[in-house]
């Protein structure tokens, strides 16, 4: 019996397809959308996009929250970007062997020395921004050892000297105030700064209160660093966030897609004290630490 039972259900079901040629149509087309709805997850990429505002767009019920012309929030949010499908590229011109976990490549060189690594990018991008806005007096940062090595007193010839934990500085070269020695200032904090010096140098920040410029860390030697560069807020006041990074060895700063909730990647939620994962790093909890 159980030999003539498979082609007796074939022969039913073929007799209700031509029968009910529209209704089959009918089934198939809302199996097919059934179907579709569950294989297709939000896109939330704009490949024409040319800046992290224009490439990333926001989730139904979302808006971006508003911050002052010219505050390194709005200067993150509209960052420039290389093309889309761009790859990540390491200081000596090789290609990094996750390229799956970008979205989108920031417009941040990247020196061959191989010294611009995680913190580094970080505080380049803060630098930057400071100079832009004629604010090079604020640019300094602390060495692991806690002395605080400013742009301005390196511009005026003052050199540091290192002698294990102990540093002094003295005027041992001419004053100089170009963007080429401020790159040179900045190679300076890349050798003697980190994530280390960044977290005990700087504010921490509760989850409820971070914005876009905080950074989320791991403090050690090796840690990580990564970059909030946009926010969203919804009517119940719920947020999301984008987060960027650069990376040992030195290379593109990229942005980061979402492998743990890929329904609203590239935005990312954060619990206080909750751990965070990355698609690079995992943060045993969701810390903050804000420049200056």
């Amino acid at each position: 019996m159980k030999r003539y039972l498979l082609p007796l259900i074939l022969i039913v079901a073929l007799v209700l397809v031509v029968t009910n040629t529209s209704k089959g149509k009918m089934v198939t087309n809302h199996v097919k959308g059934i179907v579709k709805d569950v294989v297709t997850k939000p896109n939330y990429i704009n490949s024409k996009g040319d800046s992290i505002s224009s490439r990333v767009s926001i989730p139904e019920g979302y808006k971006r929250t508003e911050y002052r012309s010219g505050s390194f929030q709005e200067y993150l949010r509209h960052y420039p970007l290389k093309p889309y499908g761009s790859k990540i590229i390491n200081y000596d011109d090789s290609e990094y062997f996750a390229q799956h976990w970008r979205e989108a490549i920031l417009e941040v060189p990247v020196p061959s020395n191989g010294l611009q690594q995680c913190a580094d990018a970080l505080m380049r991008i803060r630098s930057e921004y400071l100079w832009e806005q004629n604010r090079k007096d604020e640019i300094g940062f602390n060495f692991t050892s806690g002395h605080y090595c400013s742009w301005r007193k390196y511009a005026q010839g003052y050199r540091p000297k290192i002698n294990g934990n102990k540093v002094t500085f003295h005027k041992t070269a001419s004053p100089n105030g170009s963007k080429a020695n401020f790159y040179k200032y900045l190679n300076l904090i890349y050798t003697y700064a980190g994530t280390l010096s960044m977290h005990n140098e700087l504010q921490k920040v509760l989850v409820k209160d971070i914005r876009i410029g905080d950074m989320l860390v791991k403090p050690g030697s090796p840690g990580h660093i990564e970059i909030i560069v946009d926010e969203i807020i919804n009517d119940q006041g719920d947020k999301m966030y984008l987060l960027a990074q650069g990376n040992t060895p030195a290379q593109n700063v990229c942005l980061l897609k979402n492998f743990e909730d890929t329904t609203i990647s590239p935005w990312y939620r954060f619990d206080e004290n909750q751990p965070v994962y990355t698609p690079s790093y995992y943060f045993e909890k969701a810390q903050f630490i804000r420049f200056k």
